[in-house]
């Protein structure tokens, strides 16, 4: 295959998986995770709308580890919340019933698969390798305690 095929392929794949992502399954994880009734194997990440300027929340697996919470992304860059980082990195996020503030750093260096055997949530790590087309980990330096609704 040559490497303008595999570029197509990745887009492809990278459109099917957000498509069903943002339309099926985040509407439904986000609600349940926003009532506190979603496992807690997800947390919900808020960013702020880089556009918009309007918080925007998004599930993610449940990375919290002490006082840092670990994210791999799907699609790297390409995805909203990736961006919505960049352009403001004081996000919130929700495990459980509790929210908590923090700073998100994107660690292009660091090694997406070994954060992710670090982390050791099989399914979520099954399916963000399943579906992913460019790994990116994010670290969020939490503040102290959690935060109001």
């Amino acid at each position: 295959m040559s490497q303008t095929e595999r570029r197509g392929a990745k887009a492809a794949k990278r459109k099917i998986s957000r498509l069903t992502t943002k339309r099926l399954v985040n509407p439904v994880m986000r609600g349940l995770l926003e009532r506190g009734l979603a496992s807690r194997t997800h947390a919900l990440l808020e960013t702020i709308g880089r556009k918009s300027g309007l918080p925007r929340r998004v599930p993610v697996g449940n990375g919290l580890r002490g006082d840092t919470f670990w994210i791999v992304t799907e699609h790297g860059r390409a995805a909203d919340y990736v961006k919505n980082i960049e352009r403001n990195p004081r996000v919130r996020v929700k495990v459980g019933r509790r929210w908590r503030e923090g700073t998100a750093h994107l660690l292009p260096d660091d090694d997406a698969a070994a954060r992710m055997r670090f982390l050791k949530r099989p399914m979520n790590d099954t399916l963000v390798r399943l579906v992913g087309t460019e790994h990116l980990t994010i670290r969020v330096d939490l503040d102290d305690g959690p935060t109001g609704a």
